[in-house]
């Protein structure tokens, strides 16, 4: 029995994907139990170093201050980034060469610069241009934001380009036959199906950026998790006991983030299969005049009214 994608497996492939599955768990025991081992051969199992974690000084004084700082920097590359992306992606698309190539040439410029050398450009910018705003203890925070924006959102722009370059050509050949412009095509037909599309390879990105505040913790002394965590073990001297902390926070943060990105991904897929609505005539005419979608203009994918629901 198959189905489109792969062929179901039969009794002798379950027992052999069983078997490899026990060979692998059984091999990830090991693993885990040599570290362990390790661990505490070393000395790092001890309660001593590990107390500090379930006290509330460690936490308000050190943890929970650079975890604000973390979600702050990132929170603010992902708004400002995601619309610019968008737009530099949509731009690199453009019919007109006075758009198209300077898109392009930022894309390609930021893209091919590494992260932590646009972070400290921009320190180095606002140290010398713009001290006299920015105060020494926030300049990292500002730095840090900047290399992020300009290399994520370069990074963005060709996901969404490539987003909209995989949709079938006959959505825009389509388009164009009921007389919608371009613009209208790409905000009532191609992006709102390339935002499903595109949604794994953004969240990927958007896990990037989280991580890549603590650059901003090693090179410029961004009080983020994981410089507050350096603090941390030099006044507990528990290094290895923080580091697996701080490495767990940062595995939950992306859990959380990639979670409600598939929550995000299966709601979308599911809204676009369950509506069948079609626009009427009206809808098309109005639309193509530079209007929006007219209320109780949709109608079921038979035209009785019964697959849609007006908007």
């Amino acid at each position: 029995m198959s189905s489109v994608l792969y062929d179901i497996p039969g009794p002798r492939a379950k027992r052999r994907n069983l078997l490899v599955s026990a060979v692998f768990l059984a091999l990830l025991g090991l693993a885990a139990w040599w570290a362990i081992s390790v661990f505490a051969d070393k000395g790092q199992l001890e309660w001593t170093l590990w107390e500090p974690f379930v006290t509330a000084e460690a936490w308000t004084t050190y943890l929970l201050p650079g975890l604000a700082n973390t979600l702050k920097a990132a929170a603010l590359s992902m708004v400002i980034a995601l619309p610019l992306g968008a737009v530099l992606g949509i731009a690199r698309l453009s019919d007109h060469i006075w758009v198209r190539g300077p898109a392009t040439v930022i894309v390609e410029f930021f893209r091919a610069i590494p992260v932590l050398i646009l972070m400290v450009f921009a320190n180095q910018y606002f140290a010398d241009y713009w001290s006299l705003t920015i105060s020494t203890e926030d300049r990292p925070m500002y730095a840090v934001v900047t290399g992020l924006v300009l290399y994520n959102a370069s990074v963005l722009a060709e996901i969404v380009r490539a987003g909209i370059l995989s949709l079938p050509k006959g959505q825009t050949e389509a388009a164009k036959a009921i007389g919608l412009r371009k613009n209208q095509t790409m905000r009532f037909v191609l992006l709102p199906q390339a935002v499903t599309a595109m949604l794994p390879a953004i969240v990927s990105q958007l896990v990037v950026i989280v991580k890549d505040t603590a650059l901003g913790g090693a090179m410029l002394s961004f009080t983020e998790l994981l410089n507050s965590r350096k603090t941390l073990a030099s006044f507990y001297g528990n290094v290895i006991p923080s580091f697996i902390v701080v490495a767990l926070i940062f595995i939950v943060l992306n859990l959380i983030l990639t979670t409600f990105a598939s929550w995000l991904e299966k709601r979308l897929r599911r809204g676009k299969r369950s509506t069948g609505a079609v626009l009427g005539t009206g809808a098309v005419e109005d639309i193509a005049a530079g209007g929006g979608i007219p209320p109780g203009s949709v109608r079921g994918s038979y035209g009785d009214g019964s697959g849609g629901a007006g908007t």
